[in-house]
């Protein structure tokens, strides 16, 4: 069934909003500076979207959404049976020279945290957002990794995400060298090397 052709418009709408968070940060853009960056009028804004908490969260189904599709690129070009160590260098920006860059989408997520603390919806949308990426990972780990017990695996996948979101908050955020993003992503192997070890040792 073909979409209405209202909903043709959203995502211009959360297009602008992105543009505007990024260039100004919160508090959250008017509707003015939405309506300015998506090219449309602020009435027509207020018509899709009259309250804002709605319109935050299509923001946040947005940002998963842009991830979601260029992992699922990267595994189609990748052609890879294992997919974790895809899924860690795209996090970390190591496909950008395949056409794979990470989103700069950090300015937003910072922004998106900030209004969880007093939106529950917002909070629960990044709560599934970030327990589906847990639970995605702590499959590829198990697929990659057989030994592991699933107990081992959902640790990792809890672990690399905390690490993750942590690193950026740190590199994107607040300025911390690029250089970095080999720091992290190999502290991850390594994370993942110390489980397999402890596993394949009965006496531990």
């Amino acid at each position: 069934m073909p979409k209405p052709i209202a909903e043709y418009r959203k995502p211009e709408i959360v297009e602008g909003v992105l543009k505007a968070i990024n260039k100004h940060g919160l508090p959250l853009p008017s509707y003015d500076t939405i309506a300015q960056e998506a090219g449309m009028s602020r009435q027509l804004i207020r018509h899709y979207f009259p309250d804002p908490e709605k319109l935050m969260l299509a923001v946040c189904d947005a940002l998963a959404a842009s991830y979601r599709e260029l992992l699922m690129k990267g595994i189609l070009q990748a052609q890879a049976t294992e997919r974790l160590p895809l899924f860690l260098d795209f996090y970390f920006n190591f496909l950008a020279d395949k056409g794979l860059r990470k989103p700069a989408d950090d300015a937003v997520y910072d922004a998106m945290f900030s209004l969880a603390v007093a939106s529950p919806a917002i909070r629960q949308n990044l709560h599934d957002q970030y327990d589906l990426l847990r639970h995605t990972i702590a499959h590829e780990v198990q697929i990659s990794n057989p030994g592991l017990p699933q107990a081992a695996c959902r640790e990792i996948g809890f672990l690399f995400v905390a690490l993750m979101y942590g690193h950026w908050k740190m590199v994107a955020t607040l300025g911390f060298s690029q250089e970095h993003n080999r720091v992290t992503r190999e502290a991850l192997d390594r994370l993942l090397q110390s489980y397999n070890q402890r596993y394949d040792d009965p006496d531990q």
